[in-house]
């Protein structure tokens, strides 16, 4: 680490201070690399592996220019600073460093992202807000609406592009950056500049200074990476109950919505209190589930690659791999959610005898030297994981549901207070053909349209 200080780079006094309020006093190295030229108003294009501090790296700059423009005195209501993330917990997290920020310097910060209601974030637009952390499909749809118009951003940052393109969001981030004003500063942040990435530099950043402090897909020194192999899916099962079985924080990933729900089930059933986090969820259950990792209520978080970035809880010491990822990529963003902001931790991936080549293919692309290990439950390297193990919690009851009263008014008379309980008017009957309410209350198909965004 350099011995520089935040106001050592040109950055205003009171967002040094927020910033050594939260114990933040000394810059990371993409933070002093980029901070004088993006303070100074250039294009910036930046590349930092996960958990190096590239959030603060465009947050600082976004507030301390913003509130020096001369436009901020004439208190104007169209929002002048927007982000753009690929996913809603990337979104939150963004939001959620630049608000002490922002709030210092008198700036207002709103989030906007599918899968809830919009009324809420229209009302804040329309209070006025300076800046807006959005993802693509709900910002385009509120520009389409004519609420949201983006003729005053002087200030556009792209986070995660390379995540963004693997969603296929680029054509609807093109769409957006055009809407901007032409000679706007803009900051793209990405780990890779393929998969059309490229593309979006060439055509909106206007000589542009980069800044790599690490190279393209480089794991985290930090990290130790293992490989068990069980031998069989019986034993794998029961190597996966023994890895959550510890008093720390760990994730568990999955291929699938279906197995990350299921597992996360089974795990709390057997006392290890476990939560789930996929694309199937609504944005409160998401919400919920997060808090409830993050609090320390659940010890185990089972995800998809939902989590695979945007998720950042302190103190994961371990992740698991329970399905090896699809691709190298996805594997360092996975791991990534532990050994962040310089922290130590753990990687393990749980491999099967027939996983054998691909798994090693997988590691050489992501530059991972790591031999795999024959284990089961009960070997040394797999306790020496564990660490302590926590008590068991015996799982909650499940509530029964009241019995009804046989009758067709006695229904009716059920079904209307529902309805008055949870909001909502719609008879079975008026639902969509082929669509069924999840947890939520919402139909599939809405469901899955959400998720897109």
């Amino acid at each position: 680490m350099s011995s520089k200080t935040f106001i050592d780079l040109g950055v205003p006094a009171k967002i040094a201070a927020v910033l050594s309020a939260q114990g933040i006093d000394t810059p990371f190295p993409i933070q002093i690399d980029s901070l004088p030229d993006t303070l100074a108003g250039k294009d910036v294009l930046g590349r930092g592996k996960t958990g190096s501090g590239k959030t603060l790296a465009f947050g600082i700059p976004m507030v301390a220019r913003l509130a020096s423009s001369a436009s901020h005195k004439q208190a104007s209501k169209m929002p002048r600073g927007l982000v753009l993330a690929p996913t809603r917990e990337l979104a939150t997290q963004i939001t959620n460093a630049l608000e002490p920020l922002a709030k210092a310097m008198n700036l207002r910060v709103t989030t906007i992202f599918g899968g809830v209601a919009q009324q809420k974030q229209v009302q804040a637009i329309r209070s006025g807000v300076e800046i807006i952390v959005a993802t693509p499909g709900r910002l385009e749809d509120l520009m389409r609406q004519g609420v949201l118009k983006l003729d005053a951003i002087e200030i556009t940052v792209l986070d995660e592009a390379d995540h963004m393109a693997d969603l296929g969001f680029l054509p609807g981030v093109t769409r957006i950056l055009t809407a901007t004003p032409r000679g706007g500063q803009r900051l793209l942040f990405s780990a890779t500049l393929d998969n059309g990435v490229q593309k979006l530099v060439n055509k909106f950043l206007q000589n542009q200074v980069m800044h790599a402090v690490d190279e393209a897909n480089s794991p985290v020194t930090q990290m130790t990476h293992h490989v068990f192999e069980a031998s069989d899916a019986e034993a794998k099962k029961q190597l996966v109950f023994a890895l959550a079985s510890g008093t720390g924080r760990r994730i568990l990933f999955m291929r699938t919505k279906h197995h990350a729900k299921k597992l996360a089930k089974s795990l709390t059933q057997a006392g290890i209190p476990a939560v789930d986090l996929h694309g199937n969820l609504s944005q409160n259950a998401r919400d919920r589930n997060l808090e409830a990792f993050s609090a320390g209520k659940a010890r185990v978080l089972v995800a998809t690659d939902v989590a695979a970035r945007g998720v950042h809880v302190e103190g994961v010491e371990l992740v698991i791999h329970v399905d090896p990822p699809a691709e190298h990529k996805a594997y360092l963003h996975r791991s990534g959610r532990t050994a962040r902001a310089g922290a130590a931790g753990d990687v393990v991936t749980i491999s099967l005898p027939a996983q054998r080549k691909d798994l090693s293919d997988l590691l050489k692309q992501a530059k991972i030297s790591v031999r795999p290990q024959p284990v089961t439950e009960h070997s040394a390297v797999v306790k020496a994981l564990i660490g302590q193990v926590a008590e068991l919690v015996k799982p909650a009851a499940v509530q029964t549901q009241p019995k009804r009263t046989g009758t067709s008014n006695g229904r009716n008379a059920q079904r209307k207070r529902s309805q008055r309980e949870t909001g909502t008017t719609q008879s079975p009957q008026s639902r969509p053909s082929g669509s069924r309410p999840n947890s939520q209350g919402s139909p599939t198909g809405n469901r899955q349209r959400q998720n897109s965004r």
